[in-house]
């Protein structure tokens, strides 16, 4: 199961129970609807942090994939050249 799936179902499920809490206790109407925005404000920020922080996981290591994939790119343009210059008089390899 995705990271992404467990975050989701808990932050639903915190949210749901929450709601119920809240629509069960014995409060004036306009005070359960405050508690109730008071809670899904709370609720969307957390959301909305994780999110950003996946969001900048994520950006780290395709950055990280990135830059290795450059390195590996100039390493491997450095063999090349390398084997170019090198005489091949007694390979059977011409380049």
């Amino acid at each position: 199961m995705s990271t992404g799936k467990v975050v989701l179902g808990t932050v639903a499920g915190l949210a749901i129970g929450g709601v119920l809490g809240i629509l069960f206790a014995p409060e004036k109407g306009s005070v359960t609807r405050q508690q109730i925005m008071d809670r899904g404000n709370d609720y969307a920020d957390e959301l909305k942090s994780k999110y950003n922080d996946f969001a900048n996981t994520l950006s780290e290591k395709f950055q990280s994939g990135k830059e290795f994939a450059q390195v590996v790119a100039e390493n491997g343009k450095a063999e090349f050249d390398e084997l170019q210059s090198v005489d091949h008089i007694d390979s059977k390899y011409k380049l």
